[in-house]
């Protein structure tokens, strides 16, 4: 008899679960012009970057990417007319070719999308009527709507993957604050009953690794509609 591989108890949840009752707050643009002032920096689990709190002249709290050099006591804005700052966010059709930036919308009010990493950042190449031009950290360029919004800046927390892990057990709660799969065994390397392409007879799947399509759960492991296989020449 067999039993469920890792891959369909992963889909139940449990403690494969993401913690999100631990983070600490959601990322996102404020839906209106505000102004406010950097209270406190934060770190938490659920972001590579450290957050900056924001109190807002109106009394409200909320949270943002921390560029790289904010400190507390800066004045940080949100509008269409705002200072061309660090830590400042607008639409992108009013910020200056060349400039780098971080946070940005896909689509106009959707609170941020891209370059949400630490240490990484966009840049703003072009700008025409219809649509802007952005390359983001992916070195991929990406046209998008003028009245999308970003804010100025680079996200801090750089040079955070230089820093070696060194012991596994701090990479083991690296990967558990955000309810991520460590150790991932190699399927070759499991038994029969733990996975298709385990064995006891090496290091061999023993069976194409193109999954059938309409494989049922715990088949359906490997390359899964892939495109195309075999090295690419």
């Amino acid at each position: 008899m067999g039993k469920r591989i890792i891959a369909q108890r992963r889909g139940r949840g449990g403690r494969f679960t993401s913690p999100s009752f631990r983070f600490k707050a959601k990322v996102k643009h404020p839906t209106n012009e505000s102004f406010g002032k950097v209270v406190d920096l934060i770190h938490c689990p659920g972001h590579t970057a450290p957050l900056a709190q924001i109190k807002y002249r109106d009394g409200s709290v909320g949270y943002v990417f921390s560029p790289e050099g904010i400190r507390v006591g800066d004045n940080v804005s949100c509008g269409n007319n705002v200072e061309i700052a660090k830590g400042n966010t607008t639409i992108l059709k009013n910020i200056p070719e060349g400039s780098l930036i971080y946070n940005i919308e896909g689509v106009p009010g959707d609170g941020g999308k891209f370059a949400r990493a630490s240490g990484v950042f966009g840049r703003l190449v072009g700008k025409t009527e219809e649509n802007v031009k952005v390359v983001l950290p992916s070195k991929k360029e990406k046209l998008l709507n003028p009245n999308c919004r970003a804010t100025l800046g680079i996200i801090a927390g750089g040079g955070r993957l230089e820093k070696p892990f060194v012991k596994a057990g701090k990479k083991w709660h690296a990967m558990r604050a955000r309810g991520r799969l460590y150790p991932e065994t190699s399927a070759v390397a499991m038994n029969a009953v733990d996975h298709p392409f385990g064995s006891g007879r090496g290091r061999h799947e023993g069976k194409p690794t193109v999954a059938p399509r309409y494989a049922p759960p715990g088949r359906k492991v490997g390359q899964v509609a892939a495109r195309r296989t075999g090295r690419k020449r």
